[in-house]
């Protein structure tokens, strides 16, 4: 018989995460704490959950059906326990937050100060990161993220529509001349946009076929910020996110060129792990953002 909620919630994290010590980071226990819960179970269980080696941590196949069955229990109690939070519509506690380098900073900082000035008893955690990361594994409450692939663990919830525009400074068009179509792209000084080292190519519709143009230039930047700095400056064309150089656009520092051939990308979305019962905090956040952006987007 199960005696301890714990020693199923410790199993639970092991195997989510293939680690002691993050499990004891997670639930603020000692490592061998962790141990002594998933030993605890075992002998109770009668049953080996769990191969250990100093180098890996994986479940027995007794330990993968019975995941599956501690899964659905502590989900249950998830739901009672927001089932009763959303009794209480006070978002409160420690909103964790993972946010895109650049769009966070610029159009979701914003928002969420003025979202912690309403809710003074909520606080804040937020990371940067341009790259996926696992928020059941690194406690994320909600991730803003931008395209991507789908996850079926996660919820999705479509915040605004995103496509890149192709543009330079008037300056830079006024001497080089204006691209009529992407293959002029090759007679042209492009800045290019590098993640994990690797160039990122520029996106276009040509009729019904999306095309990827992988554009030559002097210059490559791994910071989206970098590349549009550098087209204020007349220092060639750039493809970025309209939230990124809308408003120069609007202004006129910018000229969007190709226009005919951009295409719509998938949207951008908050997303948050699986759970029938959201809690007050992320579900408020999430309302948040949508009310700000509904009349319409701060890029244009």
């Amino acid at each position: 018989m199960i005696n301890h909620f714990g020693d199923l919630l410790a199993f639970v994290k092991v195997a989510d995460s293939q680690s002691f010590t993050q499990t004891a980071e997670r639930l603020g226990m000692s490592r061998s704490a962790v141990g002594k819960c998933i030993a605890r179970l075992e002998e109770n269980l009668a049953t080996r959950l769990v191969h250990r080696t100093t180098r890996s941590v994986r479940l027995t196949e007794e330990g993968k059906l019975f995941y599956d069955h501690a899964m659905r229990i502590i989900c249950e109690v998830d739901d009672a326990e927001a089932a009763l939070a959303q009794r209480n519509q006070t978002p409160k506690g420690r909103l964790r937050i993972d946010l895109p380098i650049a769009f966070g900073r610029l159009h979701i900082l914003p928002l969420l100060q003025s979202f912690l000035e309403q809710w003074p008893e909520l606080e804040a955690d937020v990371t940067f990161s341009d790259h996926y990361r696992d928020l059941v594994t690194d406690g994320i409450d909600t991730a803003i993220r931008i395209g991507g692939p789908a996850d079926s663990g996660l919820i999705r919830q479509v915040l605004a529509p995103h496509r890149f525009i192709t543009c330079a400074s008037p300056a830079y068009l006024k001497q080089h001349g204006m691209p009529t179509t992407p293959d002029d792209l090759a007679r042209h000084q492009t800045i290019i946009f590098t993640h994990a080292n690797s160039p990122v190519p520029w996106q276009f519709c040509i009729g019904d076929v999306e095309r990827q143009i992988d554009v030559q230039g002097n210059l490559r930047l791994g910071n989206t910020e970098a590349i549009r700095d550098a087209a204020l400056a007349g220092a060639g064309l750039v493809q970025l996110g309209a939230f990124l150089v809308g408003e120069d656009i609007k202004q006129g520092k910018l000229t969007a060129v190709l226009e005919n051939y951009s295409r719509e990308e998938p949207p951008i979305c908050a997303v948050y792990p699986t759970r029938r019962h959201v809690s007050p905090k992320v579900r408020m956040f999430i309302e948040h953002i949508r009310k700000q952006w509904a009349s319409q987007l701060p890029w244009g």
